[in-house]
């Protein structure tokens, strides 16, 4: 076969056509499964306390395990994936997902189940940014581009909705190991599936991968998050605490430092130097923050402080993730229409409404109030997500999308991370004195209430009779007035968002590939140049095709302005 002929079968593969939409669907079932995964366990986590009686950091351990593996490997993976190929590194991803789920439904010890929830974080540290640069490697057009990424976001959303519904479905039919039972036969059929029709997708390739690099990238990002994980457990000023946040910064800044100086970085620092691609990645990691906290102290409110049952709980989130996805279907229309920054901007306000709205909940079920600020909530999160993504894929060059994708599913995971850390430490600093000084209650048993209110609620029945229903009630009242200061905090953060949202651009520009801002031309993804030397682009030799004339619109000038300088 000629260069020419197999120049052309890529082109087709990865640039156009209507096969990219067929690619699509296959990376938004690939998201499916780790969004799925990411929600599943959550309105799990009362049958786990009661089968398997972790204590309380091994808990945090089960529940944190996947976003802290995940957060510290995706730039690791996002960038092999640009150097060995996308597909071969997302293929092996769902190996490794189907192995940790078959782990986690055998589990019967809290290390077991740690161990698998970690292995199932190195599976979607390779699935996630591959998904996402593969997306943009098949979608050059940025409108189209726009299009893709609503419906990848929106099928987050549907993991997201699917995640606790069916999980709740499964805890009360089964048992809680059957939660990570349904990624199997999903394995099952997305892993041949995704063999057959997901085309190959590489970045520029030329020099060493920096293997040094990615390992200083992990062990950085891994100290920040077990760092901030302890600090929202309530050790903050333990020296193990302190010794995490600073080794893992310190790595982080010899990490860049590195990237500065190869001649083949990892990761394109010149992305960072642009705003819009730095106020996105901040803007991401600020949504999540807010999303993943308020998520799991809502389904601890939903069970614990109103009783419903997990497949109840599954069901009153709903309203939540059908608003995210609808937000996400209209997403490519609204950033065209009002741009990136209002787009972000107001979606921030919107959502800290919403947080705002939730402070009248109280010990009675209010399903109008609740239906009316999860609504809110999930269209507000998800637009300002959509915005923010968008924004942050456009503005990188497609040789470096992997990486790209890799900082934004980091920002993603570590502002997940960050969120149970830090509004669960808003949570325990309200809700644990509360508990110190119920008459009648040994100072043992309101040590151990003050741990979590499923604790307390076992301390209660164990105590029995008047006493016991008195630390009941104490506790339910303390839970509520840290969930009403929890989410104050979490609204001050959402406007926070607002105010950096400042710095995207007012409108959306169309460009058919960004590598043009960087000072280049417009390539199509299966000709991309190579970089060499300091990382400008080769011209094309003789011996390469042309691209053809009437493929996209016309070339941008190498000096047109940047989205960033509005």
């Amino acid at each position: 076969m000629s260069l020419t002929t197999m120049a052309g079968a890529r082109s087709r593969a990865t640039g156009g056509g209507a096969n990219r939409w067929v690619v699509l669907i296959v990376l938004c079932v690939s998201l499916l499964l780790v969004a799925l995964d990411a929600t599943v366990l959550h309105v799990a986590v009362p049958a786990v306390t009661e089968d398997l009686r972790p204590s309380s950091t091994a808990l945090l351990w089960i529940v944190d395990a996947y976003p802290l593996v995940c957060a510290s490997l995706l730039i690791l993976f996002g960038t092999l994936g640009d150097r060995v190929g996308r597909r071969r590194v997302l293929l092996v991803g769902y190996g490794i997902f189907a192995a940790a789920s078959a782990l986690a439904v055998a589990a019967e010890t809290p290390a077991v189940l740690i161990a698998a929830r970690a292995l199932l974080g190195v599976g979607g540290a390779m699935i996630m940014p591959a998904t996402l640069s593969i997306l943009r490697a098949v979608f050059p057009d940025r409108r189209e581009r726009a299009t893709a990424i609503g419906v990848w976001t929106a099928v987050a959303a549907v993991g997201a909705a699917t995640g606790p519904v069916l999980g709740g479905f499964l805890v009360e039919h089964f048992w809680w190991g059957s939660v990570f039972l349904i990624n199997l036969p999903l394995m099952a059929v997305i892993l041949p599936l995704g063999r057959r029709l997901l085309p190959e997708s590489r970045g520029g390739d030329d020099g060493p991968w920096d293997v040094l690099g990615a390992l200083m990238a992990a062990a950085g990002v891994l100290g920040v998050v077990v760092g901030v994980k302890r600090a929202g457990s309530g050790h903050a000023l333990e020296p193990a605490t302190l010794a995490a946040l600073l080794v893992g910064g310190a790595v982080l800044a010899l990490f860049v430092r590195r990237q500065k100086r190869r001649t083949h970085p990892l990761i394109d620092m010149r992305m960072f130097a642009r705003p819009a691609f730095t106020t996105s990645v901040g803007c991401i990691v600020l949504a999540m923050l807010a999303l993943v906290g308020l998520e799991l102290i809502a389904v601890q409110y939903l069970q614990l402080v109103l009783g419903l049952s997990p497949l109840q709980t599954g069901l009153r989130l709903l309203p939540l993730t059908f608003a995210a996805m609808a937000a996400g279907a209209t997403g490519s229309y609204t950033l065209a229409r009002i741009g990136p920054r209002r787009m972000v901007g107001w979606g921030f306000v919107l959502t800290a409404a919403a947080v705002l709205l939730l402070i009248l909940m109280n010990h009675h079920d209010r399903p109008v109030l609740l239906t009316t600020g999860f609504v809110l909530l999930g269209f507000g999160l998800q637009t300002t997500l959509f915005g923010a993504y968008e924004s942050m894929l456009s503005e990188a060059p497609a040789e470096s999308a992997g990486g790209a994708a890799a900082i934004g599913e980091t920002s993603y995971q570590l502002g997940a991370g960050m969120g149970i850390a830090l509004l669960g430490s808003v949570m325990n600093a309200a809700y644990a004195p509360g508990l110190r000084d119920v008459p009648g209650v040994p100072g043992p048993a309101a040590a151990s209430a003050a741990n979590s209110l499923g604790e307390a609620y076992r301390t209660a029945a164990q105590l029995g009779g008047p006493v016991g229903e008195a630390l009941h009630r104490t506790a339910r009242n303390a839970f509520v007035q840290g969930l009403h200061l929890t989410l104050a905090v979490s609204a001050g953060l959402l406007l926070l968002g607002a105010l950096m949202a400042v710095r995207l651009p007012k409108v959306m520009e169309n460009p058919a590939d960004p590598d043009a801002r960087l000072g280049g031309t417009d390539h199509h993804p299966a000709e991309q140049p190579r970089p060499q030397g300091d990382g400008v682009p080769r011209a094309r030799s003789a011996a390469e095709p042309a691209r053809p004339p009437a493929r996209r619109g016309p070339v941008r000038p190498a000096t047109a302005p940047r989205n960033g300088a509005r």
